[in-house]
């Protein structure tokens, strides 16, 4: 029967039980970015997930949210973000920081959908009081 012990990072190496079992140690380590695990391994390359596997990250969808609250405003489908928060049942101030991740950078949205973005680069940080002048924003 299959075990999985987690311990700290080691060295690799295989141990062969009395009884013919053999046991494996892989050294890596589980972090989690973006709300999803990925595994780095020692050298510190990081195995991406299986595109079948992923799923939408609360980033990505943060951003396809305030492109389409925009949408909504523009076209006048609803009239007001007060309009459009009391709509989706949200507040005000949730509405105004999603409308702002539609003032990101080309770079920074490809980053966002491709699952690339620095882990220490967060939605607060992204959507409250984004700079005004592209080059100044995260890449």
């Amino acid at each position: 029967m299959s075990e999985i012990h987690i311990q700290k990072m080691g060295k690799p190496g295989v141990i062969e039980a009395s009884d013919g079992r053999l046991t494996l140690s892989v050294p890596i380590q589980i972090k989690r970015r973006s709300g999803r695990k990925l595994v780095t391994l020692p050298n510190g390359e990081t195995i991406k997930p299986r595109p079948w596997d992923t799923t939408t990250t609360p980033l990505q969808l943060a951003v396809a949210r305030g492109h389409r609250w925009q949408s909504m405003l523009e076209s006048g489908e609803v009239k007001t973000m007060r309009e459009l928060a009391t709509r989706e049942g949200v507040d005000n101030s949730y509405v105004s920081r999603m409308i702002n991740l539609t003032l990101l950078p080309p770079w920074t949205v490809a980053a966002i959908l491709d699952d690339t973005l620095p882990g220490h680069i967060t939605l607060f940080d992204l959507a409250v009081d984004p700079p005004v002048v592209w080059a100044t924003q995260p890449s």
